[in-house]
């Protein structure tokens, strides 16, 4: 046995404790801590200890390599989250893997609507693209949250600054073509904030970087932009572009009657630079999860 496998089995031992009580006791005779005692129910809740699954519920439903991944995750409310959705979606460990990267616990604790941020999760290729844009982005890595106040080129700056984290962030196709995209009409300039094209879509995708809230007045001029590059930057074999208006607020019943009816499919999402709270993620598991 490797030294990389014996160290494995030892955090998998301390990470999930009560497993134990499905294995011979002759872990406690190699000098291991007693194995504490759970209920029989699948799911237990108290006020101080976050949620956890049986051993039974846990063996029964995840293999080795599904354990390997979550013991990636060090929060323990984190990991029952994971544990959880992976029961309850029959997630393979790829499935797993990719939701722990894309930052699914924070970016589920922080939606209206969590069961769509969860569906969008599974391991496959996008159908529309709709399947693609999330709501909140989470933009913790750029490092604005320290400033008192901060303009829309300084969110932008900080984009660009840190391309690749932005990218991952997007998700899986996005490539990156400008910043500060200049089209003009009558000598009047117009910029679009960030230009990205999607490999698997096809098609462009515009990005309008707001530093407040969703105003009515965005949505005309994303449709103003996405008219230009559907007549003058579209290849054959292109798809119509899309555009993405990032905001640090809306309304989402404003957001559905402006965009609603436009030519183009324009979708507004919030921009987060600062993760929740642990309170607010405890309350999102305890009040959420639950598995039948």
């Amino acid at each position: 046995m490797s030294l990389t496998n014996l160290k494995l089995f030892r955090q998998f031992y301390y990470t999930y404790p009560e497993i134990g009580q499905t294995m011979s006791d002759q872990f406690e005779q190699l000098g291991f801590p007693s194995i504490r005692q759970t209920p029989s129910d699948q799911i237990s809740e108290s006020a101080n200890q976050p949620i956890y699954l049986s051993p039974e519920k846990l063996l029964t439903n995840l293999s080795f390599s599904h354990f390997i991944e979550l013991l990636r995750v060090d929060a323990p409310l984190k990991r029952r989250f994971y544990e959880v959705e992976t029961i309850k979606n029959t997630w393979k460990v790829r499935e797993l893997e990719r939701a722990i990267d894309t930052l699914l616990f924070e970016r589920t604790g922080l939606s209206t609507d969590k069961a769509s941020v969860i569906e969008k999760t599974k391991d496959n290729r996008p159908s529309k693209i709709s399947d693609l844009i999330k709501n909140p982005y989470l933009l913790d890595f750029l490092g604005l949250s320290e400033k008192p106040e901060y303009s829309e080129n300084d969110l932008e700056k900080a984009i660009i600054d840190h391309l690749q984290n932005f990218l991952t962030e997007l998700g899986h196709g996005f490539c990156f073509e400008a910043r500060q995209k200049r089209i003009t009409f009558d000598n009047i300039h117009y910029r679009i904030d960030l230009v990205f094209y999607h490999r698997i879509l096809k098609c462009h995708i515009l990005i309008d970087l707001k530093i407040g809230k969703f105003a009515h007045a965005d949505a005309g001029q994303m449709n103003l932009y996405l008219n230009y590059y559907r007549k003058n930057e579209m290849s054959e074999g292109d798809n119509p572009p899309v555009g993405i208006i990032l905001c640090a607020d809306k309304n989402d019943a404003l957001v559905e009657y402006t965009t609603t009816g436009l030519s183009h499919e324009v979708f507004v999402s919030k921009y987060l630079i600062q993760l929740p709270s642990k309170e607010i993620l405890e309350e999102f598991i305890r009040g959420e999860l639950k598995i039948k």
